[in-house]
């Protein structure tokens, strides 16, 4: 299993972003994926990615310890988990995101895990900077 981590400090309280991160579509949609579709605890998403088109369906679940956890029910990975914690430190939030996926790659793949990480950090960086703006 591979894995990103991407932390930011974020200055509001732990609610707060909390409220950011129950906006799913355009929480989703802040990391890069065009199309999103809610349907209860099910999120499907897709965007191309160069020549590819990448699409996933998603089940958001609750995890101790997250304020936000979605794992792939449907897509290219075998296994792939979305997690984002919260740490009130000092008057700021510290949000932690964190993926860890295993490829499903029979036959071989043009993606690869370093890619995937790559593409990912982005991703998440993205959904990071679109919090900032909406609590600040």
């Amino acid at each position: 299993m591979e894995s990103i981590e991407v932390t930011r400090a974020v200055e509001a309280s732990p609610d707060a972003v909390r409220d950011v991160l129950g906006e799913l579509e355009p929480f989703m949609r802040a990391s890069g994926f065009d199309e999103v579709d809610i349907d209860g605890d099910r999120i499907e998403i897709s965007k191309a990615l160069g020549l590819l088109r990448i699409s996933l369906t998603l089940r958001v679940y609750e995890e101790d310890g997250a304020a936000l956890a979605y794992e792939q029910t449907d897509g290219i990975f075998e296994s792939m988990v979305t997690t984002y914690e919260l740490s009130e430190r000092d008057g700021h939030t510290d949000v932690t995101a964190r993926t860890e996926f295993t490829l499903d790659a029979p036959g071989g793949s043009i993606l690869d895990g370093t890619v995937v990480r790559r593409q990912r950090r982005k991703e998440l960086a993205a959904q990071l900077d679109f919090l900032e703006e909406q609590v600040s």
